[in-house]
């Protein structure tokens, strides 16, 4: 279609895949290796509040650092104590978040810009404040069974959970179909799974996330992400400025994004302006 344009992710990819983990837990130690020998990239979202929680094993404040800093992975928020927001006032709510956003800025040395709701339960009042405390995305339980990038990123609906049924059927779709394969609709594909990896220890099937994983891996034409740097990469999309008769386009962003336009592939390098006849 004439000048029409569609995001690509990172070299000019048109799929990206990401992971999310839930309450910083031992089994994470076995999921994060899994991870890393596979070249997949995740994001895990802690509960400072109840570092040594015996709850499904979570770890300790020494061991969840000596696991998280530095690794190759995304530390995101999940609230301090892991509270219901829906069944708490919005000051409890607000001082649950930022505490523990506070306490992980601190502990890794970095900003933290993502979330993920626990237990799934969010509404547009928690939405607001999250907006206000520079929260960017948080991950929501709803399964879309799609791959489709949302529009509002504090509203991040998953592909699936890792148990769902069709999380197979929706690796085989992944791999084997590509935007351009469709005329009208050529937007990328985001394929976004969660859980939380105890799930593997109590039901004795860690073979499925390692099926999933062998299935998923090793592909030159998916970007392997984190939550954060899927959210990034398509405001720095979002940003780019177009010419009126779609020649020209300049980057403000400092992130180069790539682009189709007419079944071509451009590059933005950040902060610069090219053309794209």
């Amino acid at each position: 279609m004439e000048n029409e344009v569609f995001m690509r992710f990172k070299g000019g990819l048109e799929k990206a895949l990401t992971f999310s983990y839930d309450d910083g837990v031992k089994a994470d130690i076995r999921l994060m290796k899994l991870f890393d020998d596979n070249n997949l990239r995740c994001t895990f979202n802690l509960n400072t509040g109840v570092f040594g929680n015996n709850a499904h094993g979570r770890m300790n404040k020494e061991d969840t650092l000596k696991l998280f800093k530095g690794c190759n992975h995304e530390i995101a928020s999940h609230g301090a104590k892991h509270l219901f927001l829906t069944k708490v006032d919005t000051m409890r709510g607000i001082d649950e978040v930022i505490r523990d956003k506070r306490e992980l800025e601190s502990l890794f040395d970095t900003v933290i810009t993502g979330f993920a709701y626990p237990y799934g339960a969010f509404n547009d009042d928690i939405k607001n404040y999250l907006s206000l405390m520079n929260i960017k995305y948080a991950r929501t339980t709803i399964s879309t069974h799609n791959f489709q990038i949302p529009e509002d990123f504090l509203q991040l609906n998953p592909t699936c959970h890792h148990t769902d049924s069709d999380l197979f059927e929706l690796a085989d779709r992944f791999m084997t179909t590509y935007p351009h394969d469709f005329i009208k609709e050529r937007e990328p594909y985001l394929f976004y799974v969660w859980g939380h990896s105890y799930e593997f220890d109590e039901n004795n099937n860690w073979e499925l996330i390692e099926e999933f994983v062998k299935k998923v891996s090793g592909s030159k034409e998916v970007w392997y992400a984190t939550n954060g740097e899927i959210y990034w990469y398509t405001q720095a999309f979002k940003s780019l400025q177009f010419s009126v008769d779609v020649t020209k386009v300049y980057n403000p962003s400092g992130i180069d994004v790539w682009f189709e336009k007419e079944g071509k592939i451009y590059l933005a390098p950040a902060g610069k302006t090219v053309h794209c006849d």
